[in-house]
């Protein structure tokens, strides 16, 4: 079965910098894109970043030239290096892979990893 497992959430103050990453197990053929996700209580989960198979990505307009999303296609991971922080990057992150397995091509989220910016 394949999971997403997240890591690298904390509190941090605001001008500060936190690493997430996010690991895939399970069996499956390959992955298309891996992506970063928020959520706030109340409001719909929007996008952060997005890498694509071949190396294409794309930013929320909010956190361009403050966050930096990469993959690492041997391990199966994905990172989200945020710099920069703000109050407002206070959220819930998640991961998400587009990964064909089982002849299937699904969604796949990780359980969520929390990010708090305050002083």
């Amino acid at each position: 079965q394949v999971q997403l497992v997240e890591s690298g959430g904390g509190v941090v103050q605001p001008g500060g910098s936190l690493r997430l990453s996010c690991a895939v197990s399970g069996k499956f053929t390959s992955i298309l894109s891996m992506g970063w996700y928020r959520q706030t209580p109340g409001n719909q989960r929007d996008l952060v970043a997005i890498i694509s198979q071949s190396g294409r990505i794309d930013y929320a307009d909010s956190v361009k030239d403050r966050f930096t999303v990469s993959r690492d296609n041997a391990n199966n991971t994905i990172h989200l290096a945020m710099n920069k922080l703000k109050p407002e990057d206070t959220a819930l992150y998640y991961c998400n892979f587009e990964i064909f397995a089982d002849f299937i091509l699904r969604y796949y989220w990780g359980q969520g990893t929390q990010v708090t910016v305050s002083s």
